[in-house]
């Protein structure tokens, strides 16, 4: 009787494309592709194989969209990655995706990216830095009011923050490619090492950090209008916007600025072209710009992540589970889960340093994201003649240029940060006997 009346309030499939399409482009753009020009040009060693870096870095990143997208058109349900690796892997590898993205990585990407806005605002209103901690916790509980409330509030929030962080994109894009008088290919930075494949290695890894987020929109599965066709095409073009949109930019910023002055200000290189631009006030409107781009982003995460806890509180996974699944008769959205997330990334404010760990849950994310691609090869040999709502172009070739994108992630981590490697591992043991705790209460 419980069972049946709990059943009777469910998600609300009210997200259409283009709410669908914020999502994703939403939790791409954060302050990535304002911030790491610098870095990906300074291993590159060239305008021009900066370019192809976050060109490689977009193409890895689209295939991987394409290969997720076939799987949740046939699984188009709340919970994404989580319900992916259960139905393909079995429940104990459900679980252990879930729980990582729930327990560390979700809120530690909030935390992240809370801390980072607060140093902006700081900046922008010229507030001492014992504000930092309280502004980065008000900016979570800001968010987290509006995705208490139905996800439609969520969704038209997370629309026109999307809009508003194209301005300073579009800006940058034009002044750059109309009025640069650079030439954007052929530029050499200055290096000690000069070109090295290795070093251009380490520039693909940070194009594809900055292009992190695209997965989490499958988190709302169940809240999508027709997911078996939106759910593709919201990725798809998601991403190929993304990609269009970073490489735009980059070319515009090195039209305007000679690759040594990029290097000279290093993560504020793309604040001073708007000073050089627009000037002083065109340097405050940028700043308005990233801003907004991270409150989207941050929007985007809280919106997504708890869905996850949901899901898994749904199926009796979490110590809690009855709290945890509890969703509001009136907003039909999950609001218990969606504070627990938010409240664990403010701890995490307080107490950790957010942006290591999540660098740290990188490794294990992308285990599960390899572990993923390779499942479409087993859908496909276990349903050879099932058809599909969407067929990735190109198979076998587009999940294969996943694969490898993938496990050059896990290479270069296990070669650059060992320790991290390990930890992350840990976090995921932890949850191994809340697993079999809540498996052994289910069948007492």
């Amino acid at each position: 009787m419980n069972d049946t009346k709990k059943d009777q309030v469910q998600l609300q499939r009210s997200l259409g494309l283009f709410s669908s399409l914020a999502l994703v482009i939403g939790t791409v753009i954060g302050s990535g592709i304002f911030f790491k020009q610098a870095s990906v040009l300074e291993y590159s060693h060239s305008t021009t194989m900066a370019l192809l870096a976050w060109f490689i870095g977009g193409v890895i990143t689209l295939t991987s969209g394409l290969t997720i997208a076939e799987i949740g058109a046939q699984m188009p349900h709340t919970g994404g990655l989580y319900i992916y690796m259960e139905k393909i892997y079995g429940k104990l590898w459900g679980f252990l995706s879930g729980w990582m993205q729930i327990i560390i990585y979700g809120p530690a990407m909030i935390a992240a990216l809370s801390a980072y806005l607060s140093v902006l605002l700081l900046a922008f209103f010229g507030l001492p830095q014992s504000y930092a901690t309280p502004l980065a916790i008000l900016s979570i509980t800001f968010v987290a009011i509006f995705n208490l409330l139905s996800n439609r509030y969520g969704a038209v929030f997370q629309i026109v923050t999307t809009i508003c962080k194209f301005v300073p994109i579009i800006a940058i894009i034009i002044l750059g490619l109309f009025f640069g008088d650079h030439n954007a290919l052929g530029q050499v930075a200055s290096s000690n090492t000069g070109f090295t494949g290795s070093n251009f290695g380490v520039a693909v890894l940070a194009t594809l950090f900055a292009y992190d987020g695209w997965i989490l929109i499958a988190n709302m599965g169940g809240e999508i209008k027709n997911p078996q066709k939106m759910l593709p095409l919201a990725i798809t073009l998601g991403i190929g916007l993304v990609l269009i949109a970073y490489m735009l930019v980059t070319l515009g910023i090195f039209r305007v600025m000679p690759a040594a002055m990029i290097q000279h200000y290093g993560e504020d290189a793309t604040p001073h072209f708007a000073t050089m631009a627009f000037g002083v006030l065109g340097g405050k409107l940028l700043n308005i710009g990233i801003i907004i781009s991270i409150i989207g982003c941050m929007n985007g995460k809280i919106m997504t992540f708890p869905r996850i806890m949901y899901a898994m509180a749904h199926n009796d996974e979490l110590l809690f589970s009855k709290q945890l699944s509890y969703l509001n008769k009136k907003m039909h959205t999950p609001m218990v889960s969606t504070t627990v997330i938010c409240l664990i990334a403010m701890l995490m404010v307080v107490t950790v340093n957010a942006d290591r760990l999540t660098e740290i849950c990188i490794f294990t994310v992308y285990v599960f994201y390899v572990m993923a691609f390779f499942g479409l090869f087993k859908l496909r040999h276990k349903n050879p003649d099932l058809l599909r709502p969407f067929n990735v172009p190109l198979y076998p070739i587009t999940p294969i240029v996943a694969i490898l994108g993938a496990s050059f992630v896990l290479v270069s981590e296990l070669m650059s940060d060992i320790k991290g490697v390990l930890i992350s591992f840990i976090f995921i043991a932890i949850g191994i006997p809340v697993y079999y705790y809540k498996l052994h209460k289910r069948k007492s």
